[in-house]
This record gives structure tokens, sequence and C-alpha cells, in this order.
């Protein structure tokens, strides 16, 4: 079995896999004032929970965003799981053809979303990730990443509507029964769930008149992708394990041609 962790700025998932099958998956709060002793019990409770023994795990695959947490999650994997994680960065072989602007600057979960896009779906191909942030990667009909787009996220919009009002409260996103709210609470559903629908929808819209394409699929993951992805006419799949299956395929691409 192999260990695959997405470090994300809100949350880190992880996913066991026994060879291409899923064993098991799921996600923590990114903090990173814990240290590899809190994430690294916390992990094996998690495993065992699951019927996965830490001595099951023979191998595992790393990618972050949040560079604080590199260290601690390497020496989580090292102390309490006995391996030495691959990490997604330059020198690991992904396969990916970056025509941009500055490859450097292009997010590990966005590598990985598109290599995982590329081998699930074939090219040409939209990904919308809904995550901490919500970004749009656009993959040419020769499978090239050829860029996309970044907008605010979903839970980070909340956050910023509840934190700047004196009188909105938290509530939880999920899809009113009509657009027009009767109460402060479906008010504030309303426009997040519609209000990010139609943002997602114009911006795919306008991406795919850009790539002057009609065959183009797009692909919707993350956190909040089947709540947003009902509203929307142009969204041909739903896949919330995208990231770490293309972790999984990472390491199997990586471990055997090293």
């Amino acid at each position: 079995m192999i260990i695959c962790l997405d470090i994300g700025n809100t949350n880190i998932k992880y996913a066991v896999f026994n060879g291409d099958d899923l064993k098991m998956s799921f996600r923590v709060a990114t903090d990173v004032k814990k240290t590899s002793d809190e994430y690294g019990g916390q992990l094996i409770n998690i495993l065992k929970n699951y019927g996965v023994e830490p001595d099951d795990i023979k191998g595992g695959i790393m990618s972050s965003v949040v560079p604080q947490l590199d260290y601690t999650l390497e020496r989580m994997c090292s102390t309490y799981l006995d391996i030495t994680p691959l990490s997604l960065a330059p020198g690991l072989k992904t396969g990916l053809n970056l025509k941009v602007d500055n490859a450097r600057e292009v997010g590990a979960d966005r590598v990985v979303n598109n290599v995982a896009g590329l081998k699930k779906y074939g090219a040409p191909l939209i990904i919308v990730d809904f995550g901490t942030a919500t970004t749009f990667n656009v993959l040419d009909s020769k499978g090239e990443f050829i860029g996309g787009v970044i907008a605010p996220g979903i839970k980070g919009s909340l956050d910023s509507l509840v934190n700047g009002t004196a009188k909105l409260p938290r509530v939880e996103i999920e899809r009113p029964a009509t657009v027009i709210g009767k109460n402060t609470i479906t008010n504030m559903q309303s426009g997040i769930v519609f209000g990010f629908a139609g943002l997602v929808e114009y911006i795919v819209k306008k991406i795919k008149k850009e790539m002057k394409c009609t065959d183009v699929k797009t692909v919707a993951t993350g956190g909040f992708s089947e709540v947003i992805a009902k509203e929307i006419s142009n969204i041909d799949y739903v896949d919330k394990l995208l990231t770490l299956e293309g972790l999984k395929y990472l390491y199997y691409l990586n471990s055997t041609e090293a």
C-alpha cells in the first residue's frame, strides 16, 4: 500500500491505495502549529479505524502549497510509517508540458490535477478545483497546460462576509430551496451557492470560446464541487478524488522509472 498526502491551505487530504484500488481517504484541518507527533498520532488512529497498520504502508508521495508543513509531514511519515515520501518538486517526473510564462509559479496541486485529469479524461480539458482558491486549469488539445484562472475560494469568501459584518452568522454551504431567500441564512446560502455557480459557468464559457474548441470536457473537483456543479450546465464530471489519484499515478510513474 502507498499513502498520498495533498497539503492544502485549509485541509490536508490523505488517501491510501492498494495498487490502483482506493483503500481509504480522509481529510484533516491544516494547522501549521501542529507537530509531527500530533499529526502522526492522528494519522495512526485513523488508519487503525480503517483496519490499516502502519507497516502496511510501503511508500508515499506528497504535494504541498504550505511550505511550513513540508518538513513536519515528511518527519511524520519517517517516524510513524518508516517511509520517505516522494515530494512534488523540481526533478519529479510528471509528463506534463507547462506552456506558461513561469512554470515554477504553478502550484503543486494544479500540476497534480492536470496530470490526473489528462490520464482519466483526456484533452482538451478544463479542471475546476473548488479549494481554498477556485482555480481553473486549461489543457489544450495537445494535453499541454496553457494557463488558467484563479478566483476567490468559497470558504474564504464566506469567512470574509461573516468576519467583515457584525450580524451575519456562519452558515452551512448548501443549496437553498429558492434563489430568493426568506431569512438571513438562506439569503447567504443563495449568494454563495448561486453566486459561485454563475462565476464558474461564465468563466468556463469564456475559456471555451477563447480555446475555439467544441469538444472541451470540464471536470470539477475539490470540497464543494458537488454542491456547485449541480447548478452548472457546462460541468461534465465531478471527481472529488482527482488530486489524490494524480499523486498515486505520479508515485508509480517515478518509482518504476527511478
